[in-house]
């Protein structure tokens, strides 16, 4: 199982948003983020559910594949519509709902002070997780935060929480450094 930092950079990048519910959009969709995908097998489930929630392993089967990709879906176009000041969907909130319904992961605390989890964990509580953290997210004062990188090449969602919030870029040492470097170059 890799961690986040053992990720090469050009992938790795795509998981930093802040949030969990932001990064399993990073992990593929339909149309023009089918490119992207990551997400083809039970074991990629596991492997990119697991790498998301920081989980040590995750029981999954086929059927888990479709309401992974149903709740990416609805978290994609919530999350896009709610960057560009648009109103959630009824569509992709019933969807959240119910994937929210399920019951989540039950996190313990570890006797060295970090998150374990209580039984083994599975896909359909991972994914009740991520809805959860989307739900959250989506409701809370930072949904006007979530953003699309301002890069010509990226479109990736980040949450901004920067004190004025004025964020532009996913990430300042990437993308941020790019837009500087053509402009300097136009003028």
């Amino acid at each position: 199982m890799q961690t986040r930092a053992e990720l090469p950079p050009d992938l790795r990048r795509r998981f930093r948003t802040g949030r969990a519910a932001l990064d399993l959009v990073h992990t593929g969709g339909e149309g023009e983020l089918a490119a992207w995908e990551l997400v083809h097998t039970v074991d990629e489930l596991r492997q990119w559910v697991s790498l998301l929630l920081e989980l040590d392993d995750l029981a999954a089967d086929r059927s888990d594949l479709p309401a992974l990709r149903a709740l990416r879906a609805a978290v994609t176009r919530a999350a896009y519509g709610l960057a560009a000041g648009k109103p959630l969907q009824p569509d992709d909130v019933a969807a959240l709902n119910a994937a929210a319904a399920e019951p989540p992961l039950a996190p313990v605390l570890a006797r060295d002070g970090t998150v374990a989890y209580a039984a083994e964990p599975t896909a359909r509580a991972a994914l009740s997780t991520l809805a959860r953290d989307a739900i959250d997210l989506f409701a809370g004062p930072l949904a006007s935060r979530i953003r699309v990188c301002a890069a010509e090449d990226c479109g990736l969602l980040f949450v901004d929480t920067s004190r004025p919030g004025h964020r532009r870029w996913c990430s300042m040492q990437r993308c941020g450094n790019l837009a500087k470097v053509r402009k300097y170059r136009q003028s």
